[in-house]
């Protein structure tokens, strides 16, 4: 107790106490084990150390106290260390911000819930914090705080989170790619094709750019070896295109006339209930390859879609585009249909990458240099 200043002993530990029957309360309702009660309580746990510090004036080292107290008394416990216990903190100061506006999540097994009564009856919690404990684990809740400092950047990840029942390092992987940047960019014609209820969906559905970075590649490469390198790693490309694809086939054979067409890619959209036509190009776009992609919309909507599908719509996946020139090139057209870059890993080639040093080499290089200096 001498890290903390004088004249606190009374006040902290009738603090310590509340907590500690807290900890039990929770032990007794669910042994903290329930992801839910385990948020719900840290919550509570955070706005009591946010209160008390700006109350007392304690200072950050009240935390370091509390871990060990807390530790002592509840050795089986897990998440009373120091590092969790500003976790905690942070987890309340960050979501207290939250209004009820912007606490749009999906209503995901009925009604979302309004608030919850708070434990120690000072406030009711932001209707996010009940809707993610039920659903969020805590080791996502930390890469969230650890990485994230929008708010609206924070609920589409949990939102995409929730929906696609993603892993924390499927989370922490779409995070880095800067999939929230990235979502909804594409430029498409959807709100002049599509009724309103599915332009919507079908523009958020489709990013730009699409980051190929699980597939590395040695100039030259033409669109088959894209193609080839996608569908070797079709998981991970479902991964990049989203929840809700699937996959129907590559060169997919068309008939028209007396002529053969072969699409690059199809895959069925669950959600939107429609064919989706993706067209490789490994150049910069042009206005020319609308038409084509167009003329392959009509195709599939005769010949392949059903009476229930929606309209079929078509992505072209460019290495480089203006998007003045892809909005003009889609200003007329009657079918939906959008425009991405797409970029990949590229590999050295052989030749140069034998010629540059090993991470062991400069390692040597640099303990080398030390022992000299």
């Amino acid at each position: 107790m001498s890290e903390i200043k004088k004249g606190f002993d009374h006040e902290y530990k009738n603090w310590l106490r509340e907590i500690k029957e807290k900890v039990k309360g929770a032990q007794i309702r669910a042994a903290l084990s329930a992801n839910r009660e385990v948020i719900l309580f840290y919550w509570d746990l955070g706005e009591s150390i946010n209160r008390k510090i700006k109350e007392n004036a304690w200072g950050n080292k009240v935390i370091d106290q509390l871990s060990k107290d807390l530790s002592s008394e509840f050795p089986d416990t897990q998440g009373f260390s120091r590092t969790n216990l500003y976790y905690i903190k942070k987890f309340y100061e960050y979501f207290k911000e939250l209004s009820d506006d912007l606490a749009i999540v999906p209503q995901t097994g009925g009604q979302l819930e309004k608030a919850i009564a708070h434990q120690s009856g000072a406030q009711t919690v932001p209707p996010i914090v009940p809707h993610i404990a039920g659903q969020l684990p805590w080791s996502h809740i930390k890469i969230i705080l650890d990485k994230i400092k929008d708010h609206n950047e924070a609920l589409f990840y949990i939102n995409q989170t929730i929906e696609n029942g993603w892993g924390r390092d499927i989370l922490a992987l779409q995070i880095k790619s800067g999939l929230f940047e990235r979502s909804g960019k594409a430029v498409t014609n959807f709100k002049n094709t599509l009724p309103e209820h599915m332009s919507d969906l079908a523009q958020q559905t489709i990013k730009d750019p699409y980051r190929f970075d699980f597939m590395a590649m040695t100039k030259p490469y033409v669109e088959r070896d894209i193609e080839n390198q996608l569908i070797d790693n079709i998981s991970k490309f479902l991964l990049e295109l989203g929840k809700g694809f699937a996959f129907v086939g590559r060169q997919y054979h068309l008939e028209v006339g007396e002529s053969d067409y072969y699409i690059d890619l199809l895959f069925y959209h669950i959600k939107l209930k429609c064919y989706v036509v993706i067209e490789l190009k490994n150049t910069k776009f042009i206005p020319e390859y609308a038409g084509k992609l167009n003329f392959y919309l009509s195709a599939v909507d005769s010949y392949v879609k059903g009476s229930d599908d929606n309209p079929t719509i078509g992505i072209l996946l460019c290495r480089d585009k203006n998007n003045i020139e892809a909005e003009f090139a889609l200003r007329d057209i009657g079918k939906p249909m959008g425009v991405s870059e797409f970029e990949i890993l590229e590999k050295l080639p052989e030749n140069l990458r034998s010629s540059l040093p090993t991470v062991e080499e400069i390692e040597t290089e640099l303990q080398k240099q030390l022992e000299e200096k």
